[in-house]
């Protein structure tokens, strides 16, 4: 070994120490949160946001082929269709933009953008968070809508 490999460290120093192994992230979970509904672990929207849930669709075809997972998460993904599991405290709180009241509730369907919102994955699909002014319709149901993957 020449001088100047010996003095390059095995491992970059800085960001890289955020990082951590599995194992050492296990163990600085509190063990409560499991064990919580997965509505209660779910991130409270803030201002005037909503957290939803897009519409997965079926698992089956109408021919009977039973979808991949990776099918199923594209169709979740490119979803318009979702269900509104929470809401900010300031949704529809904007008289001079809702003169008429909130456009949709907790517990609803809705239609939003394609685009629309910041996705992120949670434990068994995907949720978004989307602004209240992005929800385009109130639907009674999701298989109605004819969706696009």
């Amino acid at each position: 070994m020449t001088k100047a490999t010996e003095e390059i460290p095995s491992k970059i120093e800085g960001l890289l120490n955020a990082y951590k192994e599995e194992q050492e992230i296990q163990k600085v979970l509190d063990p409560d949160s499991i064990e919580k509904s997965v509505l209660d672990r779910m991130p409270n929207p803030t201002g005037y946001r909503l957290l939803v849930l897009p519409y997965a669709g079926p698992a089956t075809t109408k021919g009977g082929v039973i979808l991949s997972d990776n099918s199923k998460d594209t169709i979740q993904m490119t979803t318009v269709c979702a269900y509104v599991l929470k809401m900010g405290d300031l949704c529809y709180k904007d008289k001079d933009k809702f003169p008429n009241g909130p456009w949709c509730k907790t517990g609803d369907w809705v239609i939003f953008g394609r685009y629309a919102g910041s996705r992120f994955r949670i434990e068994g699909g995907e949720v978004r968070i989307l602004n209240d002014d992005e929800i385009i319709a109130k639907i009674d149901n999701p298989a109605d809508i004819l969706h696009m993957y």
